[in-house]
């Protein structure tokens, strides 16, 4: 199946995105974020899950002008490091709003977070259970435990949680250590398109929930993590159809009513993004291979990270007519040679394509700009610009 191609006036990009490009005419490579689509996505989970606690997971997209915006929605924060916090906080977030919710931790960062007043802290280990205990005394706590969910878009592998017993395990220790116990966490792995994904998490995390109460320690909640998807090149399945499946299978599998977290990021900003990038070069590698390629002035270090294995499929929109078109791999402009960002996905771009003319990425607005490097052969960081 070919890449969706989006040519001038068709849909994916909204109004106000598609004015601003023509109006300003900003300098290349850039990311446009719509922040009216924002509020729209935001409110549209809360509609899809209005039982659960939405956590924003912050390392989606970080620009403050993006999380005032959430902090006047009434969103809550997932967090990854003391930086994020920061941010968070001096863009209004109330620190009871924030979790730290990366397990992987130093010490005096806890003590710096439980400082600042945050009392939320997931974990999946010994070692950052203990830590938490010293330097956060009497906070909530989250277990992250392992599930198998493999069909994710970008699946986290076996970094993060542990086995559901030592989950259960941990904890009770949480609990003896006086430890405010939450309950299970668990993540699917990023862009998850199906909805049944979550149901053996959730049923995993209800018998965690029963051990635990068999041992005399209730739990409060259940931590879904993120993982809801975005349309890319193919569609997906809406919230609601994610949102029934999660409450049939929490309905099944817990004995009682429990609260629901969840921590959304790409489902919350990828659809208010555009990615504005100009060609640098167009040329063919032999006459007799048809595919030609295309160079853009952005690349897999500065923006484009979950190319890498051609996770992420982009749409793609020109202004020129979508036909007559022909094959083409797409690279960044470094002189890198991993900074290939489609090889072997097909896309087609129209044969009037020259260097100079906009290629515009659609659905860009989460993990691009967090993702990109720091000058990386000389290449500043992707700038961010924002409408309304």
């Amino acid at each position: 199946m070919l890449a969706v191609l989006d040519s001038v006036g068709s849909p994916g990009l909204s109004t106000r995105l598609r004015a601003f490009l023509d109006d300003r005419a900003p300098e290349t490579p850039c990311l446009v974020l719509d922040l009216e689509v924002v509020r729209t996505n935001y409110r549209a989970m809360r509609a899809a899950l209005p039982e659960a606690t939405i956590f924003y997971a912050v390392k989606a997209n970080p620009a403050p002008e993006l999380v005032r915006t959430l902090v006047h929605e009434g969103s809550s924060f997932d967090v990854a490091s003391t930086g994020e916090i920061d941010l968070c906080l001096a863009q209004g977030a109330d620190p009871s709003a924030i979790s730290y919710g990366n397990p992987i931790k130093k010490a005096r960062d806890i003590a710096y977070a439980y400082g600042r007043g945050v009392r939320r802290f997931t974990f999946d280990s010994e070692g950052d259970l203990a830590n938490l205990a010293e330097h956060a005394p009497g906070a909530r706590v989250w277990c992250r435990f392992l599930v198998d969910a493999p069909a994710s878009g970008t699946p986290f592998g076996a970094k993060f949680g542990c086995s559901p017993e030592m989950a259960l395990r941990l904890l009770g220790k949480a609990a003896d250590l006086g430890l405010a116990v939450d309950g299970a966490c668990f993540h699917v792995g990023s862009q998850h398109t199906d909805p049944a994904a979550w149901t053996a998490g959730i049923a995993q995390a209800g018998r965690i929930a029963r051990g635990l109460a068999e041992s005399g320690v209730p739990t409060r909640s259940l931590n879904l993590g993120g993982g809801f998807p975005a349309s890319y090149r193919d569609p997906v399945p809406p919230l609601t159809a994610h949102a029934g499946a999660i409450r049939a299978a929490v309905a099944a599998h817990f004995d009682s009513p429990v609260e629901l977290v969840v921590e959304p990021g790409r489902a919350i900003v990828a659809t208010a993004g555009v990615i504005r990038t100009e060609v640098v070069l167009v040329s063919r590698k032999s006459d007799a291979d048809e595919h030609r390629w295309v160079y853009l002035d952005i690349g897999r270090y500065s923006g484009l990270a979950e190319t890498e294995n051609e996770y992420i499929a982009y749409r793609l929109r020109t202004a020129h007519p979508a036909e007559p078109s022909g094959p083409v791999i797409i690279a960044g402009p470094t002189c890198d040679g991993d900074d290939v960002i489609y090889q072997n996905t097909p896309y087609r771009l129209p044969t009037a394509l020259r260097a100079g003319d906009h290629v515009d990425i659609l659905d860009a607005g989460a993990y691009t700009a967090s993702y990109s490097s720091v000058s990386f052969n000389g290449f500043p960081p992707l700038p961010t610009l924002f409408v309304g």
